[in-house]
């Protein structure tokens, strides 16, 4: 079982809002998700990207590859968490 860390879309027409997702490599964009580990709004100006970067981090460690887009997420959650922790 390949698992990818991967964008989902669930906004609507011109209006795109996604889920960061760990998913079944070969499963649909918009498939069933094994789990769901945020969201992503790219036009919001505040609060754009909710990520439980401690999960992410559980996944890679079990072997779930990150897409290009995602692994920039995951990049841009740290940065935003480490001067908070």
């Amino acid at each position: 079982m390949a698992l990818k860390i991967r964008l989902s879309r669930i906004g609507s027409t011109h209006n795109p809002v996604y889920h960061v997702v760990v998913a079944e490599a070969r499963s649909r964009r918009d498939g069933a998700a094994t789990e769901i580990l945020g969201t992503y709004n790219p036009r919001a100006k505040k609060d754009a990207l909710t990520l439980k970067v401690e999960r992410a981090d559980y996944w890679i460690s079990k072997g779930a590859l990150p897409t290009d887009t995602a692994r920039a997420l995951i990049k841009k959650a740290r940065a935003a968490a480490a001067p908070a922790a």
